[in-house]
């Protein structure tokens, strides 16, 4: 009968010890909440696309691919041409024949 009842004790110590352990874990893989997300600062594309523009032969069309890529992607690589890391969005936009549409 004495086996019985440490046995039932020792059972039991093991379930709560093992609750607690889980709840624990549970606490300290718990992530906080993920902050809120900021608006998009409002870009100039017409400036910032005259800018980008302003060495290419055809800049109406320039400007005209540049704008539209900027209203979707909020921001314009700096320079004429190139860096295109600062804003990959601009970089992977494609045309329908899957060739680059932002200058």
């Amino acid at each position: 009968m004495a086996f019985l009842k440490a046995f039932a004790a020792l059972l039991i110590a093991s379930l709560v010890l093992v609750h607690f352990t889980y709840a624990l874990q549970e606490v300290i893989n718990s992530k906080p909440p993920a902050p809120s997300p900021q608006p998009l600062k409002p870009i100039d594309c017409t400036g910032s696309c005259k800018t980008r523009c302003s060495k290419s032969s055809r800049q109406n069309l320039c400007n005209r691919a540049c704008g539209s890529c900027c209203r979707t992607c909020h921001c314009v690589p700096p320079g004429t041409s190139g860096n295109y890391e600062a804003c990959p969005c601009y970089f992977n936009l494609t045309t329908h024949n899957s060739t680059r549409k932002c200058p």
